[in-house]
């Protein structure tokens, strides 16, 4: 069993220990402690029942810490009544434990820890080096959270909205160290879409997918950002394109729209077009409009005024921006592009430093200052 299928296992059998009655935090730790003695002992002498062979490790895991621990005492009449040995009951609890990671007591980013954590079974250590921050942050702050729900039951309705806002995070993290978070969010939400049946959890699976299906042309060999419109699109993955097309439609037949589905959407028209002129920008607009409905946001209005410009010519893009608030991120870059279309170089020119000075990555900052740049030397 690979890591990827051990990690899979994680939140079935965190529940098992809960639903027996563990406090979260503790009954989290034993089941990373089984793991790691998994990852140990299986290689040599693989167990036949997996599920059940964590359960039993992980429980005396869970009883060893508790009996050792004083103030704990609390917890005696869950520690003198050990389960008998035997095959892991079949209830899945991954799904409650998707929503108690979510948690509304939760900052964004400890739900996002925390979730990686409890349900996806990383380690701190990977956890803290995919956001670049030291372990003992990381640790502090998944401490925080397992606190925040400690007392929480798996019992309670959870939102799915939530829980949705914490994977689309987890995955616009991407890639860094030796955990890729954008491919983690992916088995999260297959995982999530195989214990509920929810147009938006399966819109939000396929948006990933949309998005994933491009990565490789999205940066240069050297960490360069590369426009859309630029992309080797002979290099997109059409595999996951017509997956995640596949389960769009599937999402959309339901019609109950929501804003992943509608992302999903527009995602879906661009990997469907050969070249970025052959864009069906118009059905994007459209698209647009819905999104717009569905949340009211300034982000999507700036998108909207870009697909406009392409739809109907720049000045209507312009003309669609005037209505996003200038504070809004890379609306100097989009009104930069905009006014370049519209043949006013030396304004463009100016915008594109403007932007550059305001982008928030290294890459943005640099493909920025090269529009510029190039605007300048004509």
């Amino acid at each position: 069993m690979n890591e990827a299928q051990l990690r899979g296992l994680t939140p079935s059998v965190l529940g098992v220990l809960v639903r027996r009655g563990a406090d979260f935090a503790a009954a989290e730790d034993a089941v990373q402690d089984a793991l790691v003695e998994a990852v140990r002992v299986w290689p040599a002498d693989p167990p036949r029942d997996p599920k059940g062979w964590l359960v039993t490790v992980a429980w005396r895991k869970f009883l060893d810490a508790t009996r050792s621990d004083a103030a704990r005492r609390r917890r005696e009449d869950v520690v003198d009544d050990e389960p008998e040995p035997g095959p892991a009951p079949a209830v899945d609890d991954t799904l409650q434990l998707y929503f108690l990671c979510a948690h509304p007591a939760l900052t964004p980013s400890s739900a996002v820890a925390l979730t990686l954590r409890a349900v996806g079974g990383l380690t701190t250590r990977q956890i803290a080096q995919a956001y670049l921050v030291p372990e003992a942050t990381m640790a502090q702050r998944i401490s925080r959270a397992k606190r925040a729900v400690s007392g929480v039951r798996l019992d309670q309705p959870g939102d799915v909205a939530t829980v949705l806002r914490v994977l689309y995070l987890v995955f616009n993290e991407g890639y860094s160290g030796d955990v890729d978070l954008a491919a983690e969010a992916i088995r999260l939400s297959r995982q999530l879409a195989a214990a509920i049946d929810h147009p938006e959890v399966a819109g939000l699976l396929a948006l990933m997918l949309l998005h994933h299906s491009r990565r490789a042309t999205r940066t240069t060999p050297e960490g360069g950002l590369v426009p859309l419109a630029e992309q080797d699109r002979r290099r997109w993955d059409t595999r996951m394109i017509a997956e995640g097309v596949e389960v769009l439609q599937a999402a959309l037949a339901r019609d109950r729209l929501g804003q992943f589905q509608a992302q999903a959407a527009i995602a879906a028209l661009h990997a469907d077009a050969p070249t970025t002129e052959e864009t069906d920008w118009p059905q994007i607009v459209e698209w647009y409009d819905e999104l717009a409905r569905l949340t009211d946001s300034p982000v999507v209005r700036l998108n909207r005024a870009v697909a406009i410009g392409e739809a109907d010519g720049p000045r209507a893009g312009l003309a669609a921006l005037a209505a996003v608030d200038d504070s809004v991120p890379r609306r100097t870059a989009v009104a930069a592009h905009l006014h370049e279309r519209d043949g006013d170089l030396t304004t463009a020119a100016r915008l594109y430093a403007e932007a550059a000075h305001q982008a928030p990555t290294l890459a943005e900052r640099d493909h920025l200052t090269r529009q510029a740049a190039r605007l300048n030397t004509r």
